[in-house]
């Protein structure tokens, strides 16, 4: 009995440590596949020679979510990582800080041109979310 009651608790000391995940952000893998779909979308958008490869970023898109839900993440968990404002304030702040490492300029559609092509020929994961037209 006196194994059994000591057990019990080293089992209860333990699991909130055990059940405790980083949040979502705080997992590169997952917040650098966000990132780079977020950088290729912005790319698309920005310049008239690229497009996306869809098909490419919805796999992507799900495979992320698989992994999430791999580490513990709840549907809820990943859908308010997804939508929260402050999380998009700070992808947000991140690509603009990679683009200007990058030489983009907002004004310069060409210069989200040459990162993309740059991206594409690196066959970067950037890259693999688009295309030239």
């Amino acid at each position: 009995m006196r194994h059994l009651m000591i057990a019990t608790t080293v089992i209860a000391l333990t699991a909130p440590a055990v059940a405790a995940k980083p949040a979502l952000r705080d997992v590169a893998s997952i917040d650098n596949a966000v990132f780079d779909v977020a950088v290729a979308n912005e790319i698309r958008k920005n310049c008239p020679d690229i497009s996306a490869r869809m098909v490419r970023a919805l796999r992507m898109y799900n495979d992320v979510k698989k992994e999430a839900r791999k580490l513990g993440y709840t549907d809820a968990e990943i859908d308010a990582y997804a939508d929260s404002d402050t999380e998009k304030a700070r992808m947000k702040a991140r690509g603009a800080a990679y683009f200007k490492a990058n030489g983009v300029s907002e004004s310069d559609p060409q210069s989200y041109c040459a990162l993309g092509r740059s991206e594409i020929q690196k066959s970067s994961r950037i890259g693999s979310l688009l295309r030239e037209k």
